[in-house]
């Protein structure tokens, strides 16, 4: 049972229904046509012989006194003329004829006695063509009427045996084809499918190498076709896995030394806290240390627990109008003495309102700017950009850095990803989470073209908090 499920027995049954179908229309179509053309041209070809003979049939030896010999001699020779029984009726009543001559005789006449076509070429005192079946031989019949006083038909029949057995050829070698052309179908099909099966197993076989982690051998399928850009599909996946592999792997390493760096600088203070000797001022200068060590991990956990949230769909955000120039002030105070110790300038331009979660801004606008002061050389400056075009409100938090590298442009706002470098640092979360807390509250957050970095925050604008307040 296995075998049919092969997609080489199912390719080449497909294929043998097709021919099968092919050749089953062929027969039930092409045949009966083949048949009805050559049987309508076996009757054109004689009527035109037929026709200029009854048309100057010499009706006068219908009335001489030796009136058997006379006819049967004439019909005879026009019967070897025509190469066709011929047949001289005159009618007894409207469906019944009597036979006065016929080529065939001293035979009877009695099997082509009222012969349809002549009922009716009397009938109608019109010529009549068609077929007859007599004893289980099919007949092509054309008659004419003589149009004598007694209303005599003259009937010419031929066979149609010949004709027929032309078609019956044909439908033998039909029928003798198909045989050999299943066959070939089946062959061809199992053949075409073992090529794509190979192909099909490849791609399997990658498929079970990615589910199983492994992501250094590339995908190859060789074709232009539907199935090579499944390969194509395969391949970006198997290096978008092997990307975010690489960077849980570098996440993981960070987010231990992250955690174990903090968690190792306080078991040391702690355990010189314990010594009694110490004097306080190194005692102030250890626990400041401490503090800022459990500040490290709190950023770090606070981080992990917001991305846990957010992919879980439980974190909420309170919209409402806020003053964006506010947030930027805040943010600006929170990060002066920061941005002093390492000579940086930081300034908020410009006035904007916007529908945000105000705690939510407040974390993104830290995160951009916090950024923009780790990577950026002493002395560099940081502005907060704040407008609005009536639509949208923007905080654009922009420095005068190197700027970021065209290939991690694509990158910066993935999780867990890290620019390379010296200057590098952190766990690799504040941006991917800052985008989801913007699109979260019917924002965007992107990262524009041009030689500096800018992060544009958009939000929807909101009528003036001021005049709402007011009001």
């Amino acid at each position: 049972m296995n075998a049919f499920r092969s997609v080489g027995a199912q390719l080449a049954l497909a294929l043998a229904l097709v021919v099968a179908l092919a050749l089953g229309i062929v027969y039930a179509i092409v045949v009966p046509r083949l048949e009805a053309n050559l049987v309508a041209a076996k009757i054109d070809s004689l009527r035109r012989v037929s026709e200029p003979i009854a048309n100057s049939f010499p009706t006068a030896l219908l009335g001489t006194p030796d009136l058997r010999f006379s006819v049967d001699e004439t019909i005879g020779d026009i019967s070897a003329r025509t190469n066709a029984r011929v047949t001289i009726f005159d009618p007894l009543t409207l469906d019944s004829l009597s036979v006065i001559g016929d080529s065939r005789l001293p035979r009877s006449a009695r099997d082509i006695q009222d012969d349809p076509i002549a009922v009716r070429a009397s009938a109608s005192v019109a010529s009549a063509q068609g077929t007859v079946t007599r004893d289980g031989e099919r007949f092509a019949e054309v008659a004419f009427p003589l149009y004598t006083p007694s209303g005599t038909v003259i009937l010419f029949s031929s066979s149609l045996d010949d004709t027929l057995a032309n078609v019956q050829l044909v439908k033998r070698r039909v029928l003798l084809a198909a045989v050999p052309a299943l066959l070939v179908a089946v062959l061809l099909g199992y053949g075409l499918a073992s090529v794509f099966a190979r192909r099909i197993r490849r791609l399997e076989r990658a498929a079970d190498r990615i589910a199983g982690g492994r992501f250094d051998e590339p995908v190859m399928v060789s074709g232009r076709d539907e199935l090579a850009q499944l390969g194509l599909a395969f391949e970006r996946m198997r290096g978008r896995l092997s990307q975010l592999e690489r960077a849980r792997r570098e996440f993981i390493a960070n987010a231990s030394h992250e955690l174990r760096t903090p968690i190792f600088s306080l078991g040391g203070f702690v355990e010189l806290m314990a010594d009694e000797e110490l004097d306080d001022e190194t005692r102030r200068e250890f626990l400041a240390t401490m503090q800022e060590q459990i500040r490290r991990l709190q950023k770090l956990a606070t981080a992990l627990l917001d991305l846990s949230r957010l992919d879980a769909g439980q974190l909420l955000v309170d919209v409402e109008p806020l003053e964006l120039a506010s947030v930027a002030e805040v943010v600006a105070d929170e990060f002066t003495v920061v941005a002093h110790a390492s000579g940086h300038r930081i300034e908020v331009v410009g006035r904007a309102d916007a529908l945000g979660d105000e705690q939510r801004v407040l974390q993104i606008a830290r995160i951009l700017v916090e950024n923009a002061i780790r990577h950026t050389p002493p002395g560099t400056g940081v502005r907060l950009e704040l407008g609005s075009d009536g639509e949208t409100a923007w905080l654009v938090v922009a420095d005068d850095g190197p700027g970021i590298p065209d290939e991690h442009r694509e990158q910066v706002f993935e999780r867990f990803y890290r620019i390379e470098g010296n200057r590098a640092s952190g766990s690799g979360l504040g941006l991917a989470i800052a985008r989801q807390l913007a699109i979260l509250m019917g924002g965007s957050l992107e990262l524009e073209v041009g030689p500096r970095t800018r992060f544009r925050l958009r939000l929807p604008a909101a009528a003036p908090v001021r005049a709402l307040t007011a009001a």
